[in-house]
């Protein structure tokens, strides 16, 4: 069985590896990663383009295998008093060419300091390093944001991996999911 990530972040190539490898339809699945456009921007800025992106991710990924895995990681608000709160999160699609099962990371809220650099057109990996957060230009390579913030308590691939369980719920109740 072969199974395409699409990216060639070997964070994200890692985490699927690692969840994928708990289940038994797919232990033995060769996991490689593919280089593919998201066709949303850069730095998704809303849940509904981290779905698209995750799920166009997945469908770009779909060559010659048997599942495509679509990974993308963005920023969504939500009003809470009135005050736009910023979230991040991380969104996996799984596609078998049939169907598109969608699974969330659990979300954390940016800094008011960290949007305004995002305001004025830096990503999420240039406002980190701008604010000598870390000296990695290719943060979400390591370590994520995630891992800076929480001072280490959480890494970038421990993050995503429940987006991809979550995923996987479709595949392990199909009965529920026609």
């Amino acid at each position: 069985m072969l199974i395409r990530v699409g990216s060639k972040n070997n964070v994200k190539i890692e985490a699927v590896r690692q969840v994928l490898n708990g289940y038994d339809q797919f232990k033995d699945g060769l996991v490689e990663g593919i280089d593919v456009e998201s066709n949303v921007s850069e730095q998704p800025f809303s849940l509904e383009d981290t779905v698209l992106g995750a799920i166009n991710r997945a469908t770009n990924a779909f060559v010659d295998c048997d599942y495509g895995v679509g990974l993308e990681s963005g920023i969504f608000f939500t009003i809470v008093k009135e005050n736009r709160r910023y979230f991040e999160n991380t969104v996996c699609c799984i596609y078998d060419g049939n169907r598109h099962c969608l699974g969330f990371s659990p979300a954390f809220e940016l800094s008011t300091t960290i949007m305004k650099l995002i305001f004025s057109g830096m990503n999420l990996e240039e406002a980190t390093k701008e604010l000598k957060l870390t000296d990695n230009p290719r943060v979400g390579r390591a370590e994520g944001i995630i891992g800076i913030l929480t001072k280490g308590k959480a890494t970038r691939i421990e993050y995503t991996k429940p987006a991809i369980t979550m995923a996987m719920i479709q595949y392990q109740n199909p009965e529920l999911y026609k």
